[in-house]
């Protein structure tokens, strides 16, 4: 059957070509357009003037600040709460909570003023500390909603310790490296 419609369409190709328009077609819609061109107003590129940017910038300062007092009433609470929750369970483990925060705080300032002559030690130190204190944080997250709340505060303790011992290990590998240097240092001026 297609073999019959190829055939039917090749013997009658002329008649179907009575359909197409005339060459004069083109010529005639032309002539019937406007003889101006009608010009559309073109698009100004928009431009912000400088009381608008400095308004977005004001805004975004504003809206930073919120978000960072919003962040740090937060932090707060979250010390205030921990501190309220450990002298429920026991106002001897608080009293040690305090003292290790404290400590932990004094050894990482310590620790940042000697590793000012060597960042890249300070750095694999940080790494570290911050593995501990991340494991720190998780252990506060978990205190609030602990069935077992002396446990973790117990954990938080060790953890404590753990980096105050690790601090004080790393303070001792930065002072031994510092006497080193100055050491050979000496030792290269005696040699002149």
């Amino acid at each position: 059957m297609s073999k019959r419609l190829e055939n039917f369409i090749k013997n009658n190709t002329d008649e179907f070509d009575d359909l197409e328009p005339g060459n004069d077609l083109w010529t005639k819609i032309e002539a019937k357009l406007p003889a101006t061109e009608v010009q559309l107003p073109k698009r100004e590129a928009k431009t912000f003037t400088l009381g608008f940017v400095m308004r977005v910038a004001a805004l975004i300062i504003v809206v930073m600040a919120i978000g960072f007092v919003c962040y740090i009433k937060t932090e707060k609470h979250d010390h205030t709460n921990t501190r309220d929750i450990a002298n429920a369970i026991s106002p001897e483990y608080a009293k040690q909570q305090a003292h290790y925060v404290s400590l932990v705080e004094t050894k990482r300032t310590e620790l940042r003023t000697l590793a000012k002559n060597d960042p890249q030690l300070y750095k694999e130190f940080s790494g570290e500390l911050a593995k501990m204190d991340s494991t720190y944080k998780k252990l506060n997250k978990d205190l609030v909603t602990s069935p077992d709340q002396e446990s973790v505060l117990r954990a938080m303790i060790r953890n404590l310790q753990i980096q105050t011992e690790v601090l004080n290990q790393q303070l001792n590998v930065i002072e031994q490296f510092n006497q080193s240097k100055k050491q050979q240092k000496d030792h290269e001026i005696k040699n002149i």
